[in-house]
């Protein structure tokens, strides 16, 4: 059954509007008919069964037939503050991040990113749409924010608010996840950064100020992985001890 996301001021008490890009998609590529049955996404995490009932080049409106009480949001909220990357390496961070449950992605200026991509990071919406396709595919019930852009020294502020942060880092040795799950409170982490450094790593004075404040500095194993693949390997090991990838006992 498809999903689609519509804000929450095109909803009734008894219907649903889609419009924009959408409507073009519904009708000439997926050509979904009158009387089918679809998910609509309020933008709010409320989601609703619906039948369609008209169809035209404006907009698709819905009948809603029932609210549905799904919730595929993982209990562990997860931030993954990106070093920034080259080239389109943040749609895929994104696309595969959302998949992974990621609440939110934080693009984050450290000392070896590329002083170039400063300034020309102006993709906000592209990487927002990317987020809500992967949503629609996925079946999320809320659409991860992607983020303005952030110093590390602003991120290091917004750390404090966190339950749990961990630092993938190419020169830890012999510590890794198993390690520092033995040696938390599981039961009291909602809220758990991830930051991964840019292509060039982390500068060693950036890493000691992580551990100051008491970040767990972790290897993901021997072998180094690029930056677009450490946030994915990280989060999806932060889901299975501590989400809802492993399932349920």
């Amino acid at each position: 059954m498809y999903k689609f996301f519509t804000p929450s001021d095109l909803f009734s008490d008894t219907h649903a509007t889609i419009v924009g890009d959408d409507v073009k998609h519904i009708y000439k590529v997926l050509r979904i008919e009158i009387g089918e049955k679809v998910i609509v996404n309020n933008l709010q995490g409320t989601e609703y069964l619906g039948e369609i009932e008209e169809v035209n080049k404006q907009q698709v409106n819905i009948k809603l037939l029932q609210k549905l009480e799904i919730n595929n949001e993982s209990p562990l909220e997860i931030y993954l503050f990106q070093g920034l990357p080259k080239s389109a390496k943040m749609d895929l961070i994104v696309q595969k991040g959302t998949e992974l449950g990621i609440k939110e992605i934080i693009p984050t200026i450290t000392s070896r990113v590329d002083v170039k991509l400063k300034g020309e990071f102006k993709k906000l919406d592209r990487l927002q749409r990317i987020a809500l396709e992967a949503c629609k595919q996925c079946k999320r019930t809320l659409i991860p924010e992607v983020k303005e852009p952030v110093e590390f020294k602003e991120m290091m502020e917004v750390l404090m608010e966190m339950d749990l942060v961990v630092v993938p880092y190419e020169n830890a040795e012999g510590y890794g996840i198993r390690n520092m799950v033995s040696q938390v409170n599981s039961s009291k982490i909602k809220k758990a950064a991830i930051i991964v450094g840019p292509e060039g790593g982390f500068e060693e004075e950036e890493i000691e100020e992580l551990r100051s404040k008491g970040a767990y500095i972790v290897t993901l194993g021997p072998r180094i992985l690029r930056t677009e693949t450490a946030g994915f390997v990280c989060a999806s090991l932060l889901q299975y001890e501590l989400g809802d990838i492993g399932g349920k006992f």
